[in-house]
């Protein structure tokens, strides 16, 4: 099969052989697919040099042999985005966070869409932290792990002023203590539900939030985690 002008982004590429890469992109309308760009690391390769990088809009053609494509054309649909400092990690946390949280072949055109647009809100920094936790309470709806922000596992409403253990498998329970969950207010789940900025405590809560669904979900930490912490950390 053949897909032509199909508008993408890399999410991660590596050195294969002598002078090719192996290309993990997000596209529009086949999902994440795993894909050759034979010959691009030459001298004379034919490829513009910092083409096939994150963070730049791409329409490309490939042909789909298995499970990895080759890669036969490649330009520029817009700009590349070009987001700096913390923004820029940020958007290779969102880039790992696609990544690991969408199956190959597995085509998702809202999740596109809201990728695009976070990478967009990133490179003008706009409200960094807000833009991720938008983001992800977004995508994770879209590829079928939707966080329950309204009611409690019971079904009751949740209220803004108690505090409760969130299970990323049963939801959200009042808190009565060690081994109840991840603890969280219900002001900062019911802000996130009804698409209203909480405070930088909320906020907080929100990222343990969404850091505990992703570990139950691979079974573990994203690589962008230990480096901002890394990146957090005071110099010695």
């Amino acid at each position: 099969m053949r897909v032509e002008g199909q508008p993408a982004f890399v999410l991660h590429a590596r050195a294969w052989r002598e002078t090719s890469l192996l290309l993990e992109i997000f596209s529009r309308d086949h999902g994440r697919v795993g894909l050759v760009a034979r010959g691009v690391r030459r001298e004379r390769s034919r490829w513009p040099r910092g083409l096939l990088q994150p963070l730049q809009p791409l329409l490309l053609d490939w042909v789909a042999r298995g499970e990895l494509g080759t890669l036969v054309a490649a330009e520029a649909a817009s700009a590349s985005l070009q987001p700096q400092g913390q923004t820029l990690l940020a958007a290779m946390y969102v880039n790992e966070f696609v990544l690991r949280l969408s199956g190959r072949g597995d085509p998702h055109p809202q999740a596109f869409s809201l990728y695009a647009q976070c990478l967009a809100r990133l490179a003008d920094e706009d409200a960094v932290a807000w833009t991720l936790r938008r983001f992800e309470r977004d995508f994770l709806a879209e590829i079928g792990y939707g966080l329950v922000l309204e009611r409690a596992a019971d079904g009751s409403v949740l209220q803004p002023e108690l505090d409760y253990g969130y299970d990323p498998e049963e939801g959200a329970r009042l808190w009565s203590g060690q081994g109840s969950g991840l603890r969280i207010s219900g002001a900062a789940l019911l802000a996130l539900a009804a698409d209203v900025r909480p405070p930088a405590e909320g906020l907080r809560e929100l990222r343990g939030l969404v850091r505990a669904v992703v570990r139950h979900l691979i079974g573990g930490e994203l690589k962008s985690w230990r480096l901002a912490r890394s990146a957090a950390a005071p110099s010695r």
